[in-house]
């Protein structure tokens, strides 16, 4: 968790850490060369679409890329528990026990 204010690309590197996989999908927010770098340098391939502001088109798997879609509807079913969506808890710890509780009821519910 990081300050309201504090972009979540910064948190990337610590995020993709310890994983190995074929392929990292994140939204065009995470299209920086740095994360670009750390995520070829971990052995995986970057699937982010370029941001409109580049000089350079990027290829990306375009098949591969709206798979990102399951994940944006989960964090939108997550922010139907008002709890989560406007953090009413001051601490942290509460906040993010909540959080994963409301994924544990998402989750059970597909069951």
């Amino acid at each position: 968790m990081t300050a309201g204010a504090r972009h979540d690309v910064t948190q990337a590197p610590a995020l993709i850490a310890g994983y190995t996989c074929d392929a990292v999908i994140a939204d065009a927010a995470y299209d920086s060369d740095a994360l670009r770098a750390e995520i070829v340098d971990q052995g995986s391939v970057p699937v982010i679409r370029p941001r409109k502001n580049r000089l350079e088109d990027r290829p990306y798997d375009k098949d591969l890329y709206k798979l990102r879609n399951v994940i944006e509807r989960f964090f939108h079913r997550l922010k139907q528990y008002r709890r989560v969506a406007t953090r009413y808890d001051k601490y942290a710890r509460r906040y993010l026990g909540f959080v994963y509780f409301a994924a544990v009821l998402i989750t059970a519910k597909k069951m």
